[in-house]
């Protein structure tokens, strides 16, 4: 039936020209997608084989079709649900349909505001810890230093008290070791025979089980202890299916304990990376996070009002995370024809969305690529709300939002207190993998 149908995608690039740039596309993506949507528009095709079409899009109408007006129609596509499920077994980041959405449901109250808050103390505690003792007075690589920083505040919000405490660092190598070799799987899925052959694949299953070991023994002491402690994994086993009043199994939680490890710890490290180099390039913002946290703590010592009250360090982050978001692409597969604004698509059309090209996309920001956190403030906070996807939109937005804000303004206004930051790189360099890594971001720190 469908072979009757006329489809229309947008403009096409060449699958010669697409081959062509294949080897810096698997390097960085980023400079590509930049020159496509220059030629050919807010959102280009390419023609797979006589009838599989891909599109790429930093068009808003078409993010919020596929994310939220009609999003039972578009699934994770098989890079996500496959080779992400593979390592990371059936947690929320993998999974897809009524399994997704029991899931959702069953984790979303750990995840309320009010949990949330209960979980704010010990972060603190945790922050204040790993900024005791930052390198001074000479420049450093930095994206390691925030990458320990924010794995442990997810390992001690997950695990306050753990006999594996010095596990978790076993834990932290194995996530990046499998997400390295996850990386080349997708982006040479032509080397797949090769790397079953030369065991590489074992390898990495054999470590992601190693992982699950690990997570699993916690699980084992914590319920046998009975004890009732305030953390996540507390607020986790306590969680109940509506339908059958059962808890997740075992085997469950470890899953969902291993995306929140993944989720939750890199893209931090790298929001908090990227903000401290632009506020060591803006001596001027700097000094006026300062001014806000020393006027915030004379009028409460209450972490979490002071939290409600970080407006202005609020919008740094935000401006930070529209130049260099943390997730800076999604993808969906539709599985229904449909229509994405005057495109008529087939089912299992393959779309990305690039978040890092929509947040600086001139159709809707002035001066897109400056650093002005101003856009985050006021009347103005309005307007750019709309074409802003930090953590997604609809239903799948990011569950650990409210944590990740929690601990990213707890840490800059920690940092902004008690060191004045300078960065030592005038063009920042990252690495798009999963998430938009920051590489060999040089910054120093000198006492206040």
């Amino acid at each position: 039936m469908s072979e009757n149908i006329n489809y229309n995608y947008p403009s096409q690039l060449s699958i010669l020209r697409f081959l062509k740039d294949a080897e810096g596309v698997r390097r960085n993506p980023i400079p590509f997608h930049k020159r496509y949507f220059e030629k050919f528009g807010d959102s280009f095709s390419i023609k797979i084989g006589f009838s599989k079409y891909i599109i790429l899009s930093r068009d808003n109408e078409i993010a919020q079709h596929i994310l939220v007006k009609n999003q039972k129609n578009y699934h994770k596509s098989k890079f996500q649900s496959v080779y992400l499920s593979k390592y990371l077994g059936k947690g929320l980041l993998t999974s897809d349909g009524d399994y997704w959405l029991k899931q959702r449901r069953l984790i979303q109250p750990a995840f309320h505001k009010q949990k949330m808050n209960q979980l704010v103390n010990n972060m603190n505690k945790t922050i204040t810890s790993e900024i005791e003792n930052l390198v001074e007075e000479k420049p450093i690589d930095l994206f390691p230093v925030m990458s320990n920083l924010a794995f442990n505040v997810v390992a001690k919000s997950l695990f306050q008290l753990s006999t594996a405490e010095n596990k978790f660092g076993r834990i932290k190598f194995i996530i990046e070791e499998v997400q390295n070799f996850l990386i080349k799987e997708i982006r040479l899925p032509h080397k797949a025979w090769w790397f079953s052959l030369s065991g590489q694949v074992k390898k990495h299953l054999k470590l992601a089980e190693e992982s699950n070991n690990i997570i699993r023994k916690i699980i084992e002491e914590r319920k046998s202890s009975n004890e009732e402690i305030n953390d996540l994994l507390n607020m986790l086993l306590e969680t109940r299916y509506e339908d059958t009043g059962e808890s997740m199994s075992i085997e469950q939680l470890i899953d969902e304990i291993k995306v929140l490890f993944i989720a939750g710890h890199e893209t931090s490290a790298n929001a908090l990376t990227f903000t401290l180099h632009l506020l060591g390039r803006n001596p001027e913002v700097q000094q006026k996070i300062l001014e806000e946290v020393i006027e915030i703590e004379s009028q409460t010592e209450n972490v979490i009002e002071q939290l409600q009250k970080m407006t202005y360090t609020n919008a740094v982050l935000n401006e930070s995370m529209r130049l260099y978001p943390p997730a800076w692409i999604t993808d969906r597969q539709n599985l229904e024809d449909d229509f994405l604004g005057q495109f008529k698509i087939k089912k299992n059309t393959l779309i990305g969305v690039s978040f890092y090209e929509l947040h600086r996309n001139p159709k809707y920001w002035k001066n897109p690529d400056t650093f002005m956190p101003e856009r985050f403030l006021g009347e103005q906070k309005k307007e750019s709300i709309q074409y802003f996807y930090p953590f997604g939109a609809g239903p799948r937005m990011c569950i650990g939002t409210g944590f990740a804000i929690y601990e990213m303004c707890l840490t800059i206004s920690q940092i902004v207190k008690k060191y004045i930051i300078k960065s030592n790189n005038d063009v920042i360099q990252f690495n798009p993998l999963i998430t938009l890594k920051p590489v060999n971001v040089q910054v120093s720190f000198s006492k206040r």
